[in-house]
């Protein structure tokens, strides 16, 4: 009978590969009906020794994160189930016996204010089962810069509730802090975040667009602060809930995402689907996710700036612009990644076999 176990790592502070991870655990027995009988699925989320997280079981993260393939392999042996497809969406963990592995990017080995690369990865990438990549941005960054020629690229899906979702009333707005009209970036601040570019052109837009603030939400971060505190027409929000995600999108005049390099881009996806103008950068896998869905510029302080004022203008091609996203936004569903996903299992079961 085929197994599948799906391993994560405890996260303090939830971000997008957390809710990659819980999107795909939702439908894996489904996805896998489809593609045979008698699929067992398990999940297991690790914490560290001492982590007051909720988890499943416990490993020496950080002594793992730099032990030896040998180490790696014979703790996998003792932590997961013998003969199972083991999908593991975090590289710290150690691998499985039939080894599956998300790679959403590749920024441990190309940012220094990233947390550094598992010692082990790149090798244990390469002799896996499957590497699940998001993009293909991704997977020729793993190919180039890390010699994995076997993955299979798998987008994200983005939530059904950005498609429904109805903008936050005055009362919630005023709660946050935020007038009628604001301009959302939502994620973290570490260098490839392009926060500097944004810090830098946001002043003549708000010069031009004085009832427009810049709404920042992300947990909280030095550079961020250092950046804009203090600037006029700009609220810090901090880390808000899920839940409240939907609705602050919605309500925005424009959402930005500037970042110089994204494995995918799922805020540049969610601003799409809640019908909300997009101004991103053309880099990295933006792009590729973006397609005619949004403005797409240069990652600098004048093409940032310049995408802003076009968007906060009510340009003539911003509507179609909008329409065209919006729809774009429907192709990524999470029922079609599961399925991949699913697909991918399958194949790395009967490899096993077959070997």
């Amino acid at each position: 009978m085929p197994r599948l176990v799906l391993a994560s790592a405890a996260a303090a502070v939830p971000m997008g590969a957390q809710g990659y991870e819980e999107q795909v655990a939702a439908r894996a027995e489904g996805a896998l009906r489809e593609v045979g009988p008698g699929w067992q699925v398990h999940r297991l989320v690790f914490r560290s020794m001492r982590s007051d997280l909720p988890g499943t079981g416990r490993l020496p993260m950080g002594w793992l994160s730099g032990a030896g393939r040998g180490t790696r392999a014979m703790a996998g042996r003792v932590v997961y189930p013998r003969g199972a497809v083991v999908h593991r969406t975090a590289l710290e963990l150690p691998p499985g016996p039939i080894d599956v592995v998300t790679l959403h990017d590749v920024v441990a080995w190309r940012f220094a204010d990233e947390s550094p690369a598992v010692r082990a990865a790149a090798a244990e990438l390469r002799s896996a089962a499957a590497v699940v990549c998001v993009s293909e941005f991704t997977a020729r960054e793993a190919h180039e810069l890390l010699g994995v020629t076997h993955t299979r690229v798998v987008p994200n899906g983005v939530d059904p509730a950005f498609f429904t979702a109805r903008p936050l009333d005055v009362g919630a707005r005023a709660a946050l802090g935020l007038p009628a009209r604001f301009v959302l970036h939502a994620g973290g601040a570490a260098s490839r975040k392009n926060l500097d570019a944004l810090a830098a052109a946001w002043p003549e837009v708000h010069a031009a667009h004085p009832d427009v603030w810049l709404a920042l939400s992300g947990p909280p971060h030095p550079r961020r602060d250092a950046l804009f505190a203090g600037m006029p027409g700009v609220r810090l929000l901090g880390r808000l809930p899920d839940a409240l995600m939907p609705g602050l999108v919605s309500a925005a005049a424009a959402v930005v995402v500037p970042s110089t390099y994204e494995g995918f881009g799922l805020p540049a996806l969610e601003a799409m689907a809640a019908g909300v103008p997009l101004v991103a950068a053309r880099a990295a896998a933006l792009p590729e996710v973006v397609g005619d869905g949004g403005l797409l510029v240069d990652p600098t302080p004048q093409g940032i700036g310049a995408g802003l004022l076009r968007a906060l203008d009510g340009a003539a091609d911003i509507e179609a612009l909008v329409a065209v996203g919006r729809e774009r936004a429907r192709e990524f569903t999470w029922e079609r990644s599961a399925r991949a996903h699913a697909a991918i299992w399958a194949d790395a079961a009967g490899g096993a076999a077959a070997g």
